[in-house]
């Protein structure tokens, strides 16, 4: 059997006090807490990028390009809000609503998807994923009411809940074990790149076209097309191949896959919570401090359109630098430590991004609270499939994060609809005080990922190669870890 029981305590402590089997100086089997691991020195980056094999670095770069593509499609509706409310004649907080029903319906996705790359590899899935959200894009690029959009944003978010477990399946598993926080950064920064080209876009290509908003979602569906075609090519994930036929006498089987699931569930579920509620802290963190962004600068600020999407630009540019950089230090100076030093600077850096009056201010303030947000985001790739159950890697991480997306759904409404509900006075004129609500929400949301960053202290899995797929039997159909 692949996988034993464990009760409630072993789970519990294998969680917040690090306890696990280990081989003392002895050479016996303990059960506990291991002496701690000298720290790895911190080595330069381009010595780890060194060690990537170019089809090692073809498929991370894939993973990459579906998790960027992703961001585009989502963020296409945060850059259009202010543009489809003068559309219907409605506030923001109606159109940010289609951002909740798009959060809510993405765990569905993510385990539709998670569970299909787990049982039958990465590519495949992905590619079908891909499709789907190109399709979305398309029919939202011609939706002509309201309604219809609500609708085809919630399906957007089955496809869209996908992709995430599956490109950091896809991009890490194969990545040798040093490099792995650096390209771990660089991975999670994929939204960040999706984000930061959908607000070119926006800013280049929407006003000049005659379909205006439109043009985006158009956009935006050929990005998606343009990734499935490339992963079509791109060959299925080594490991993945390698446990796939790892010995002639034993397969894997969809029943045994749903059976060692469930034992699974038992024996982690723990760990499970702990996951979830941990992506729940950080959807908040970022969906907080980026989709009402725009509105706000031009509804509570009174910053034009453009203005909003340069400052949104050179947001992304400090969410890129500052998740390699947190997610390169992560790999010598431990996942947990910079996920705390991540969120504690960024809450010093609050007042700035909502008290300014400038332009330049702002934009400031943009720039290091995304560097901090997303610093805290670059270690979550490496962090989350280090406490995967191994066999379950795309459906954990992807399963984690996506249900934490769906509790956090709320975020940008929650924001929407305060901010109408307490305006403010801005040269005689009342405006919604967004800026004082996101900047509360993001404190509190801030100090929980500092909290639950520090209680979790299980073991990370870091040998990836050494452990089997899930849904292995042997010849008499028995679960096997072969």
């Amino acid at each position: 059997m692949s996988i034993s029981g464990k009760s409630f305590n072993q789970q519990w402590r294998e969680l917040f006090y690090g306890d696990q089997w280990y081989t003392d100086a002895e050479g016996h089997q303990v059960y506990g807490q291991p002496p701690p691991k000298p720290r790895i020195p911190l080595k330069n980056p381009f010595t780890l990028m060194a060690q990537i094999s170019p089809q090692q670095l073809i498929f991370f770069l894939v993973g990459w390009f579906a998790w960027s593509t992703d961001a585009f499609d989502f963020f296409c509706v945060s850059l259009s809000a202010g543009t489809l409310a003068k559309l219907w004649g409605v506030q923001a907080s109606v159109i940010t609503q289609s951002i909740t029903y798009t959060l809510l319906t993405r765990s569905l996705g993510a385990v539709i998807f998670g569970v299909l790359g787990d049982l039958y590899g990465r590519k495949w899935p992905l590619f079908c994923n891909l499709l789907l959200i190109a399709a979305f894009q398309l029919a939202t690029g011609y939706c002509q009411s309201l309604s219809l959009f609500y609708g085809l944003r919630a399906l957007f978010g089955v496809t869209m809940g996908g992709v995430w477990g599956l490109s950091a399946a896809l991009a890490l598993e194969n990545i040798p074990k040093e490099p792995r926080g650096l390209f771990s950064g660089i991975l999670q920064q994929g939204y960040a790149l999706g984000y930061l080209i959908a607000a070119i876009i926006n800013l280049y290509l929407v006003p000049n076209v005659s379909v205006g908003w439109r043009s985006l979602f158009y956009f935006g569906s050929g990005f998606s097309l343009l990734m499935a075609l490339l992963v079509a090519l791109c060959p299925e994930s080594p490991l993945y191949r390698e446990h796939q036929g790892v010995k002639k006498h034993v397969r894997a089987t969809t029943n045994a896959f749903f059976v060692e699931l469930g034992l699974m569930l038992r024996s982690e579920y723990v760990r499970c919570i702990y996951a979830v509620l941990l992506m729940t802290f950080f959807n908040f963190m970022s969906h907080g401090s980026q989709d009402l962004y725009p509105t706000y600068l031009t509804a509570t600020k009174g910053f034009s359109s453009h203005d909003a999407t340069v400052a949104t630009i050179i947001g992304n540019v400090g969410a890129i630098c500052g998740g390699t950089l947190f997610g390169y230090l992560s790999q010598s100076f431990g996942r947990r430590q910079m996920i705390i030093l991540a969120a504690f600077v960024g809450a010093c850096f609050i007042p700035l991004w909502i008290l300014p009056t400038s332009f330049g201010g702002l934009a400031s303030g943009a720039f290091f609270v995304q560097f901090c947000v997303q610093g805290a985001w670059g270690v979550i790739p490496i962090f989350l499939s280090e406490l995967s159950p191994p066999a379950f890697r795309a459906a954990f991480t992807g399963v984690a994060y996506q249900v934490g997306n769906m509790i956090s759904s709320s975020a940008a409404q929650i924001e929407a609809s305060l901010g109408e509900k307490f305006p403010t006075t801005v040269n005689g004129v009342s405006v919604p005080d967004y800026g004082i609500v996101q900047g509360i929400l993001i404190g509190i949301i801030f100090a929980l990922v500092i909290v639950f960053a520090y209680i979790g202290k299980a073991q990370p899995v870091e040998e990836f190669e050494k452990f089997h797929r899930a849904g292995v039997v042997d010849e008499a159909g028995n679960l096997t870890d072969a």
